[in-house]
């Protein structure tokens, strides 16, 4: 089957992929999305859940309460010894959610499909060819597919990265760890255990009987698929039994290894979610960063194919996605490094753990980690410039809503606060919304901020302008973002 160079094609239907796709349908672009999975069924529960600023740009989809009345909020962000606690943040959800992936992408593809996103399965990507109208995305069996943009969302092993011949530069792996569900014979005691070997722990699943194992292994195992003798040995290694395990759902090997995409775009192929970059996932924050990435990635590539923007709106996607990122990646090594229990980690958490008891650092470690401090490069003074909109209560002539309702449509909003701004002349695109906030605008971690009197509001949720009354620089900022 061939598409029209107006389409976008993406590789990959996790949570990235789905949401990007999302996205792409909300601007207005024509999107397929393919995987090699023959069903939507993902095997196992894998991952578990994401954090705050992730559930905050689900609420701005008017989507999050499917996947809040499906999970469990808890506080589980730590470092070191230290509990990172965000519950005395300025955000509606000052918590992360603990869900398994597998209900999380049903949840997503529900979303989707309600959106009329097309999704071509068992479709296996072998390579692809760009030329200066679009890309050609070679498959096993069939024709080539055409599109505009290809987006891989295809994992760490992205064949689209390799195709695309984009480097994957970063830090090798010093240990590797199995994971698995599997059914068991004896009894397993349960929760998180440290020992000089690094992390394991053992958790029945909401069936009763299944089992999740992740478990370190002393030597560092190969890239190839591991059995259920592999994961067998290593539990012998650190509990003196394997429990008898038996029948796995899956077994997989992730290691420490961190690495990240030198480019998220090559002309027209971009990558977003694990293709762009890995990490351990002792810090929970695997999918969040996708769906970061989607969010950011998917309103300006359908304002790119769209004719509303020119493409090198797309080189803003790597500008802000890119150091954003490789900031929480630091983070997620650094985490990685205390999971083990021996003299030199009791005493590196010892450190850490004094210097978080004082306020400052330890709420700048936890707005990193919740995501909640993400602030883009966007020229400008005004500390809400570039970050995350607050979810404020707002009082307007159609009655009382809040922030985060007037981005359900993914468009651009121009928040009024009193400046009287004349919207004669606005991108058709831009929604003006007169309105009184009576509230305090305070920023996680920054504290609180000058109010102000107008504010352009990105699809994403983040300020791309703030006036003080008088509308200037508003022109410039809706010709570069609308």
């Amino acid at each position: 089957m061939t598409f029209e160079p107006s389409n976008v094609v993406v590789v990959g239907s996790g949570p990235t992929g789905l949401v990007l796709a999302a996205e792409l349908a909300l601007g207005g672009a024509e999107v397929l999305v393919v995987d090699r999975r023959p069903t939507a069924e993902l095997a196992g529960s894998r991952a578990g859940g994401f954090h705050s600023r992730t559930i905050e740009l689900l609420d701005q989809r008017g989507v999050a309460d499917r996947f809040l009345a499906e999970g469990t909020t808890v506080q589980v962000l730590s470092f070191g010894s230290t509990s990172l606690d965000v519950s005395g943040f300025p955000t509606r959800h000052p918590y992360t959610l603990g869900l398994w992936q597998n209900h999380i992408e049903r949840i997503l593809l529900g979303w989707v499909e309600e959106l009329g996103v097309s999704i071509r399965r068992g479709v296996e990507v072998t390579g692809l060819a760009q030329d200066e109208h679009g890309v050609d995305l070679h498959v096993a069996d069939g024709e080539p597919l055409r599109a505009a943009y290809i987006v891989g969302a295809d994992g760490g092993r992205s064949v689209i990265r390799r195709s695309a011949g984009i480097e994957f530069p970063g830090a090798d792996a010093t240990r590797t760890n199995l994971v698995a569900e599997v059914e068991v014979t004896e009894e397993t005691p349960t929760g998180v255990r440290y020992d000089e070997i690094g992390v394991h722990g053992l958790g029945v699943l909401e069936n009763g009987h299944t089992v999740r194992v992740v478990v370190t292994e002393r030597e560092l195992g190969p890239s190839t698929e591991p059995s259920l003798a592999d994961l067998s040995a290593a539990l012998r290694e650190v509990y003196g039994t394997d429990f008898g395990v038996h029948d796995p759902t899956w077994i997989s090997r992730f290691s420490d290894a961190t690495r990240q995409a030198a480019a998220y775009r090559d002309r027209r192929v971009l990558l977003a979610g694990d293709a762009a970059h890995v990490h351990p996932p002792s810090s929970g924050q695997g999918i969040g960063l996708g769906v970061q990435d989607a969010m950011n990635l998917g309103w300006k590539l359908a304002q790119v194919v769209g004719d509303v923007s020119s493409d090198t709106l797309l080189d803003t996607y790597q500008a802000e996605r890119h150091p954003a990122t490789a900031r929480v990646l630091g983070f997620a090594m650094a985490v990685s490094l205390t999971q083990r229990a021996d003299a030199r980690t009791a005493a590196l958490k010892d450190a850490i753990d004094m210097l978080l008891a004082f306020d400052a650092p330890r709420d700048a470690l936890a707005g990193l980690a919740s995501g909640l401090d993400v602030a883009y490069d966007v020229s400008g003074g005004h500390p809400l410039l570039g970050r995350r909109v607050p979810d404020l209560d707002l009082v307007t002539a159609d009655g009382p809503t809040r922030v985060f309702e007037l981005l359900h449509q993914a468009r651009p909003v121009l928040l009024d606060l009193g400046a009287a701004l004349d919207p004669h002349g606005l991108p058709d695109r831009v929604r003006h919304v007169p309105a009184r906030c009576d509230a305090d605008w305070v920023l996680p971690v920054v504290g609180p901020v000058r109010p102000p009197a107008a504010l352009l509001v990105r699809p994403d949720g983040h300020v791309a302008w703030v006036g003080d009354g008088t509308g200037g620089g508003l022109s410039e900022a809706l010709a570069r973002w609308c």
